[in-house]
Formats: C-alpha cells, sequence, structure tokens
C-alpha cells in the first residue's frame, strides 16, 4: 500500500522541481511505474479478503480493481494533456499536473478507507481538484456554470450522506467496514429511518449519476479539458458505485420496498439517456449522456443485492471506465485536429487518419458490448440478475442494449465513414503518442477476457 501511496505524494515536489524542458517525460514515467507496481495489488492473497496496511487502509477483491484502475489512469491522463497545454507557462503546466497527482491520492485513499467518514472525506476531497481543472482549463465560457452545478449537486447530495453516517456512529459506535458488516441490522420501522436510508444512498445516486440526478455530468464532460473528462468517466462516478456498494451492507431490511422507485429511475434512465444519445450533435454530450446509461444498469445492478448483481456491476464499471476514457481521448484527437465537437463538420476522417480509425471501431465496438468484451460480460450478469428479480425488466434492459448499438454504431459511421468535407485541407498526422495512449486504454480492456476473476469482487 505505501509502495504505492508514498511514491505518488512524492511526485508533487518532483513535478515542481525538474527542469521544464524534463517535465513532461519525468511525470509519465514516474506515474507509469507507480502504476505497474499497482497491478500487483490485483495478486490478493488473503483468506479474509482484506489485506491490511493499518486499521485505517485496507485493501479488498472490492477495491483492488478500482484502485489499480485509478493509478493506471494517471499517466494517461498526462499522455493526452501534453499538447493541450503545451501553449501555457511552465508554472500552470506543472499546477495542472499537481492537480492530477492530488486526485489519484485522494482517490487511492477513499478506496482504501476502512473508515467510513475517512472515505467521506477523500469522496468530497476529490471535488476541490476536479472543479479548478473544469473551470481554470476548461474550453468554453461554459465552464463556470458547469463548475457550479458540478459543485453544487454533488454537495448538495452528500450533506445528507454526513448526517446519516453520524447518526449510525451513535447507534452503533463504530464506523469501521471491518466491523460493520457484523455489527446487528437495525430494525428500521419509522419514517425517520427511511430518511436515513435514503440520506446514506442519496450521495452516491448523484455522483453515480442516477437518471434525474445527471444534469451536472453532460455539463462537466463537454466543458472539462480532456483529462478532467477523463478521471470524471473513468474513476470519480466508480465512487458513487463504490460507496453504494459499501453501505448497502448495512441498510439491510429496508432495501427490499425502498429501492423499487430507483432501480425504476436507473432503468428507465437507460432509455431516456440511449434514445438523447441517438439525438446529440455534439461529440462529447454523447459520450456523456451514454456514460449515464452505463451508470444507470450499474445502479440497477446494485440495488437489487445479489451476487451476480454485485459482481455484473464492478465488471461494468471498470470496463466502463476503459472504454468510456479511450472514447473521450478519441474524441480529444478529433477536436485537436479539427477545433470543433460538432459531428457533421468533422467528419469522414478515415479518409486522412486511417490507422485512429481502427482504435475508433475497437473503442465503439467495446461501448456497444460486443462479446467476448468484460463490457458484455457485465450487462450481461446485471441484466440475468435483474430479469431473475422481475421478469419484465427485461423489456428495459433489451431496449437500453438495442439503443447502445444504435448509438454507438452512429457515433462511429458519423465521425469515420462518409465524405471528407470541404472545409478539412490540412490535418496533422496522428502521432505516435495518440496510438500509445489508445493501446493503453485498449489493450487491458482487451486482456481482461482472458483473466477476467481479477475484476469479479468478491464472488471470486
Amino acid at each position: 500500500m505505501l509502495k504505492i501511496l508514498l511514491p505518488t505524494i512524492m511526485l508533487v515536489p518532483t513535478i515542481w522541481a525538474t527542469p521544464a524542458k524534463h517535465l513532461w517525460p519525468t511525470a509519465l514515467s514516474c506515474s507509469l511505474v507507480i502504476s505497474l507496481i499497482s497491478l500487483t495489488w490485483l495478486k490478493s492473497s488473503a483468506e479474509s479478503g482484506w489485506s491490511f496496511l493499518s486499521p485505517y487502509m485496507a485493501t479488498d477483491p472490492l477495491s483492488t480493481p478500482l484502485l489499480a484502475l485509478t493509478c493506471w489512469l494517471l499517466p494517461l491522463m498526462i499522455l493526452a494533456s501534453q499538447n493541450h497545454t503545451a501553449s501555457e507557462p511552465i508554472s500552470r503546466q506543472r499546477a495542472y499536473i499537481t492537480l492530477l497527482t492530488s486526485l489519484q491520492i485522494f482517490l487511492i485513499m477513499a478506496f482504501s478507507a476502512t473508515e467510513v467518514i475517512m472515505f467521506y472525506i477523500m469522496f468530497e476531497a476529490t471535488l476541490i481538484p476536479t472543479l479548478v481543472i473544469i473551470t481554470r482549463w476548461g474550453n468554453q465560457t461554459e465552464r463556470l456554470n458547469a463548475g457550479t452545478y458540478f459543485l453544487f449537486y454533488t454537495l448538495a447530495g452528500s450533506l445528507p450522506l454526513l448526517v446519516a453516517l453520524l447518526l449510525l456512529q451513535n447507534s452503533t459506535g463504530t464506523l469501521s467496514l471491518l466491523t460493520l458488516q457484523y455489527a446487528p441490522s437495525m430494525q428500521l420501522s419509522s419514517f425517520a429511518d427511511k430518511l436515513w436510508w435514503a440520506g446514506c444512498l442519496l450521495a452516491f445516486l448523484v455522483k453515480m449519476p442516477l437518471y434525474g440526478a445527471h444534469l451536472w455530468l453532460p455539463k462537466a464532460h463537454v466543458e472539462a479539458p480532456i483529462a478532467g473528462s477523463m478521471v470524471l468517466a473513468a474513476v470519480l462516478l466508480k465512487l458513487g458505485g463504490y460507496g453504494m456498494m459499501r453501505m448497502m451492507i448495512m441498510l439491510e431490511p429496508l432495501t427490499k420496498e425502498l429501492s423499487y422507485p430507483f432501480i425504476i429511475f436507473a432503468l428507465w434512465g437507460v432509455i431516456m439517456t440511449g434514445s438523447i444519445c441517438l439525438r446529440q450533435t455534439d461529440l462529447k454530450s454523447l459520450i456523456a449522456y451514454s456514460s449515464v446509461s452505463h451508470m444507470g444498469l450499474v445502479a440497477a445492478g446494485i440495488l437489487i443485492q445479489t451476487p451476480w448483481g454485485f459482481t455484473g456491476a464492478l465488471i461494468l464499471m471498470i470496463a466502463h471506465g476503459l472504454t468510456s476514457s479511450a472514447l473521450f481521448c478519441l474524441a480529444n484527437t478529433n477536436y485537436e485536429r479539427t477545433h470543433s465537437r460538432t459531428m457533421i463538420l468533422a467528419r469522414g476522417l478515415q479518409m486522412v487518419l486511417p490507422l485512429m480509425t481502427a482504435w475508433w471501431f475497437i473503442a465503439s465496438l467495446a461501448n456497444l458490448a460486443l462479446p467476448p468484451l468484460p463490457n458484455l460480460m457485465g450487462e450481461l450478469m446485471i441484466i440475468t440478475s435483474l430479469f431473475h428479480w422481475s421478469w419484465w425488466t427485461i423489456a428495459l434492459t433489451g431496449a437500453g442494449t438495442l439503443i447502445t448499438a444504435g448509438y454507438s454504431l452512429y457515433m462511429f459511421l458519423m465521425t469515420q465513414r462518409g465524405p471528407l468535407p470541404t472545409h478539412i485541407i490540412s490535418l496533422d498526422p496522428t502521432h505516435s503518442r495518440e496510438h500509445l495512449l489508445m493501446a493503453l486504454h485498449l489493450l487491458p480492456l482487451i486482456l481482461l477476457i482472458s483473466k477476467p476473476e481479477l475484476i469479479w469482487g468478491w464472488t471470486a
């Protein structure tokens, strides 16, 4: 644990002490080494499921894949941002990489916390670097508006959670995840208890985001710079799912009745946001709405609380993190060349950048859950467990998968096929940096086919 956390913390002084010309190579190589060491977490040998650093920080099969994903993402964000920030003064470039590193520190501490209050504090702390990245380095003038949406949605959702946690501390006397799972389940009967239940889950449902509380996400994604979009899609949405899985154990007797409206919202959101994607003109907006639809499936899988639902949710979270981040990188490479996110203005790019089209193709197929990719494995497990819970959910989930296939193909055809518009005269060729970036996103996804038990979580 410390051999990852300490180098990540020491990366901050390294970034400020490195000479300007070596800044990006140094930051990239250090973060790559950290992410390669973090893969050793996946080899968990502990019998109890937990492997400890201290009573306050430990990893178990649920948090390990998410921790590895977090560490894997930092070098990719640094790779993707190099061109975007090249015109800035060197001090701002240093500040940018420092913010990305601080985000990784907070996320490692959030995913490995055994005290729920520590998890809560780190959950909130990730707000600050993300907010600065969106409002300072975003592309359009709308970015302040997007930052406000992001901040107030998350804060309004997570303040009830703090109150709920303090109440839980009062009634059980502990907030450690190690002991809470053995605490006798509370007999929740009154109306106040139902409010407490909602308070526990609301913060995570807003962060996921559940359809209905999702309006901050497309705004934040569209306005954020590339690294902001990547970390939002790949890791910050997963904080919501992870927190829900952790809290679900304590909310036992109530969830059976109270979770119905949320499951309905999640499944309805899969269809609604998918249909919105079919009508999008803005590329980043389309990818952002597709995230909402995938996370709706994850929320439904967690709320019905079966081993299959939990496993499917974890697999889909990891697979979606890699896929969605890859799609944002691809959208960014297009944007850096054509300076437009509107799909009609930047189409037919297969003629100019044929190798990029291969990456687009793999990423689009991963997004629509092509067999044997982990995306399909996660979706099938969730759909199966939902079907077992109530057979009519197959109508909603089935329509959702069809719509997903529809908009993924629409996105691929609009950006890559067709005639090249006349206003695109000279485009930069693709750089090996971009191909490395895409390979590091999609290779882990393809390799997970051969060893899926790494991301099965508790069921393994």
